[in-house]
């Protein structure tokens, strides 16, 4: 799975069901939070963005966090919309509302249990990953569904 996704150039996580296998388990890359990092610096930078100063990601190999057998402990109350896209179903994207911060429980590849909590856009993806394990796709819950042009 980890190749799989190193191998997508916009996929930042991935379920087992998208490539075919019947267990509870999720990988998301660190890139989650490298995007969580640098939309937090525009927010606070009061600078007018322009090519001269904005930086594209790093290009760097990714760490994965495993989640084997997830499970939510804990949300907030206030949910946020935000757009969405999935590996499942190329160049189509979507409007969902989720939780804004979200807690899991669950176990890494090595057997050992972490508790892990999550804001912004790396709880958006622990989300979107939780529904492909329950056999749901953006899709069957976005709003302003916009799909590639044939």
């Amino acid at each position: 799975m980890k190749r799989t996704l190193a191998s997508t150039p916009d996929g930042v996580g991935l379920a087992a069901p998208q490539v075919g296998q019947d267990v509870r388990l999720f990988i998301i890359s660190d890139e989650a939070e490298e995007i969580d990092r640098i939309q937090i610096e525009k927010q606070k930078s009061s600078e007018k963005q322009t090519p001269e100063n904005t930086k594209p990601y790093p290009v760097r190999e990714w760490h994965y966090y495993i989640f084997i057998n997830p499970r939510v402990i804990k949300n907030s109350k206030h949910k946020l919309d935000g757009n969405e896209g999935c590996l499942s179903v190329p160049g189509v994207f979507g409007t969902i509302r989720r939780y804004e911060k979200i807690t899991m429980q669950a176990y890494d590849e090595h057997g050992k249990k972490f508790t892990r909590g999550a804001t912004r856009f790396f709880a958006r993806v622990m989300q979107h990953e939780l529904d492909h394990l329950n056999g749901t796709l953006f899709i069957d819950h976005a709003t302003n569904v916009v799909h590639p042009e044939k």
